[in-house]
């Protein structure tokens, strides 16, 4: 009996050197971090709940300066904080491969432009940049104030309540995405859809940080099999069987009104809820389609990644946006001043070149997302070996880099947690280090949507700051974030719209 203890316990000691002492776990472990467990390394870190999983980077930020280091076998990850490192990693091609800890969206979203990498990414890529011009995103605009409209209509029925804006907004965007990039409305009959499709993007947030925390669930087969695994599978098949009738719904307006949408013609004006508009994003894709540049499976991808990411991240940014604003009434008045000075007297609708007068409001736009960047954490696999805050990380290596934490440096933006958006006026923005801001990531992997993002959260704004004045209900101390891939609160962001003149 003694010797099989011996044995088991010298057995024990050997997994834990090879799996804790190998050459890649050395190299590792000279970077500061976590304090290692037996066998385990750091992964009983990770065993935590949603709301202490999201504060566990912020602890790390504030005890481990520019740099630190994650290691369970074989999992091994850096975290980055300095500007210069962050450029590094961003701004060169060899290190465009996203993290595994991608890996979790993989069921969801496939190889959309999000998780696909290499040539897949480039060709992609190439594809659906033309659908962001310029051009296209001022034609496209029409659409945006129209359903900014439809959402200040909406408040007149809820004038003077607390009302939670997260669903507020969620509508406006889903609507937006839909009648824009993917070219199709959404009706009465597909309503109910949508409001499942938002609920099972909000649940599959949820699983996927259950199943990040529970190391064996990294298993496939086990998780597969688990409570959160069929939960998870349900929620997807929603998710996937709503991006599909959205496809169908534009293949068969195309048929029905034999529109072209060959390549050749996407410099030409196109049929387009019966108006002439420039072609959707999704055009692109079913006319690569036709092509035989991308197969239906491709294009499946790509509307699943942009009908989340157009407009799950936008909805975020839109609801801290006007949390913040609310809780500051100089700032309001600031943005009130702008848009008389724009607007004057008048009812018209804002147009495009309206919206490139607002530099006060960007500001703000801006300063949200420092305080509240919707993706928080983005991460690349080094494709080379590279010294980042003056260690040697081996090719191969997991980056993540926190952009909440990155935001909120004290030694980049003084008084941090402060809702300042003079820090965005051309006189300060000009003195940061250009990776020291990153809402919408940087380098050649950035997000293609930032321009449309930013226009539609301004269109918004504007629309709801002329007819209301925003009264705080839950104030900045009142946030409660919890791990999600998107930055979500435990509990509503509530805030009052009071008509203005009354």
């Amino acid at each position: 009996m003694f010797l099989w203890l011996v044995f088991i316990i010298v057995s024990l000691c050997c997994i834990h050197v090879i799996l804790n002492y190998n050459r890649r776990a050395r190299m590792l472990k000279k970077i500061p971090g976590f304090k290692d467990k037996f066998i385990v390394g750091n992964a009983l870190e990770l065993m935590l709940p949603p709301v202490e999983l999201f504060q566990l980077p912020r602890w790390a930020a504030r005890n481990f300066d520019k740099i630190y280091r994650f290691w369970s076998f074989p999992f091994g990850c850096v975290s980055i904080l300095d500007p210069d490192d962050i450029e590094k990693v961003l701004n060169s091609t060899k290190h465009n491969e996203k993290g595994v800890i991608y890996g979790i969206l993989k069921p969801w979203l496939q190889d959309g432009l999000l998780l696909s990498k290499g040539s897949k990414w480039q060709r992609r890529r190439k594809i659906l940049t033309p659908a962001f011009h310029f051009n296209i995103l001022k034609q496209f605009y029409v659409i945006l104030e129209e359903n900014s409209t439809r959402m200040v209509q909406a408040l007149d029925a809820m004038e003077g309540k607390e009302i939670d804006v997260v669903p507020l907004v969620s509508e406006f965007t889903l609507q937006s995405v839909c009648e824009t990039s993917m070219g199709t409305k959404l009706s009465e009959e597909t309503s109910s859809a949508a409001a499942s499709y938002k609920n099972a993007i909000y649940e599959l947030g949820k699983k996927f940080v259950e199943r990040f925390t529970r190391v064996h669930y990294n298993i496939e087969f086990i998780f597969a099999l688990s409570s959160i695994g069929r939960k998870q599978k349900k929620y997807l098949d929603i998710v996937h069987s709503f991006t599909k009738r959205v496809i169908n719904d534009r293949k068969d307006y195309i048929m029905k009104y034999n529109i072209d949408i060959n390549e050749d013609n996407i410099k030409n004006d196109d049929i387009f809820f019966g108006t002439k508009k420039k072609t959707a994003m999704l055009d692109l894709l079913i006319s690569a389609q036709n092509k035989g540049l991308i197969d239906h499976i491709g294009v499946q991808e790509e509307v699943d990644t942009f009908m989340f990411e157009g407009h799950d991240t936008t909805a975020a940014g839109l609801s801290f946006c006007l949390m913040s604003i609310a809780n500051d009434a100089n700032v309001q008045q600031k943005i009130l001043v702008e848009l008389d000075e724009i607007f004057g007297n008048t009812n018209r609708a804002a147009s495009i070149e309206d919206l490139s007068k607002m530099h006060y409001l960007e500001c703000c736009i801006k300063e949200s997302l420092r305080l509240y960047p919707p993706v928080h954490l983005i991460a690349r696999k080094l494709g080379e070996t590279v010294t980042l805050s003056d260690y040697i990380v081996e090719e191969g290596t997991i980056c993540a880099i926190f952009i909440y934490d990155l935001h909120r440096l004290e030694k980049l933006y003084p008084d941090p947690l402060k809702f300042d958006p003079d820090r965005f006026l051309p006189e300060n923005s000009t003195k940061r280090h250009v990776y020291s801001y990153i809402p919408f990531s940087a380098g050649p992997r950035n997000c293609i949507g930032q321009k449309f993002a930013m226009m539609e959260m301004k269109s918004a704004l504007a629309a709801v700051l002329r007819k209301y004045k925003l009264e705080p209900i839950t104030r900045h101390s009142d946030i409660e974030i919890t791990a999600d891939i998107v930055l979500r609160t435990t509990h509503p962001i509530l805030v009052k719209f009071v008509r203005r003149g009354t």
